[in-house]
């Protein structure tokens, strides 16, 4: 699917008119608590993601990711690089909530659990982002593999902490140190650029009078596997029953309905929630 068989030109300039919407997008997947489901569910919203990618082909890289103790991933950083990848995918930060059977309990009890999506526009050389390595701690361990033949025996891999801000990056997916460290760079750069987007749209809101829970507050749409078959937005109210299409990357009625309410104004959805 690409965006002209999708949008007319006046559209796409109303949906993407962000400074950096036209951007590539650095995704990042973080599993909320609950262990084992927990860790499932990241795993699942990785693949939604990728799908998606796929679908606009996109490419999708997953630069660092962290393996569930018994299954799945505690967390994940993608690089999605195309046309509008940030304008898109901005549509997706927040909290998702996963309601279903888990397959992790003997008991077949329904669990709830959460993970949370972070959005960043890739910084490239457009974009004024200037490190103070000063205070960056740089570290470089052994990349960790699934065993055999493949497993890195060097310290290829790159973590860089960001002092003042706490901000962790670690990349570990490519062969050779230099390699990893340069996809670090960009990662930290768009994570700080983030910040700076955080901090202009905290000033917005405080304008209009509106007050918007960040992170694990911010909960935005739910997935409910039992007792019944949904998808619904929080803040636009757009749902569907089709839950495989949308777990399958079939994201763009859902992103579309946010972007043009955020592109008229409009506040979230009060229809309540997807599982009540």
């Amino acid at each position: 699917m690409t965006l002209g068989t999708e949008f007319d030109r006046e559209r796409t300039l109303l949906l993407f008119s962000g400074e950096y919407d036209a951007k590539n997008a650095v995704l990042s997947i973080s599993a909320g608590a609950g262990g084992t489901e927990a860790t499932d569910w990241a795993e699942m919203l990785l693949r939604m993601y990728l799908q998606w990618a796929k679908r606009h082909k996109f490419k999708a890289d997953v630069v660092d990711s962290q393996e569930g103790d018994q299954a799945g991933i505690k967390s994940a950083t993608v690089t999605v690089t195309g046309r509008f990848a940030y304008g898109w995918l901005r549509a997706e930060r927040g909290v998702h909530r996963l309601v279903r059977i888990s397959p992790y309990d003997a008991q077949n009890r329904r669990q709830t659990t959460f993970a949370l999506i972070e959005v960043m526009p890739e910084a490239d050389e457009d974009v004024a982002i200037e490190l103070n390595w000063d205070e960056i701690r740089v570290d470089t361990f052994r990349s960790s593999g699934a065993g055999g033949q493949h497993v890195q025996k060097t310290e290829s891999a790159i973590r860089l902490t960001h002092v003042p801000t706490g901000i962790v990056v670690a990349v570990q997916n490519e062969r050779s140190a230099t390699q990893n460290r340069e996809i670090a760079i960009r990662v930290l750069k768009s994570r700080l650029l983030e910040v700076e987007l955080e901090k202009r749209e905290e000033e917005l809101r405080k304008l209009r009078g509106e007050h918007v829970t960040a992170g694990w507050g911010n909960q935005i749409r739910s997935y409910v596997l039992h007792p019944y078959q949904m998808v619904k937005d929080l803040r636009t109210g757009h749902e569907t029953s089709n839950t495989g299409a949308v777990l399958d990357g079939d994201l763009d009625p859902f992103m579309q309905a946010e972007l043009e309410r955020l592109a008229t104004g409009r506040p979230p959805s009060a229809d309540g929630d997807a599982d009540d």
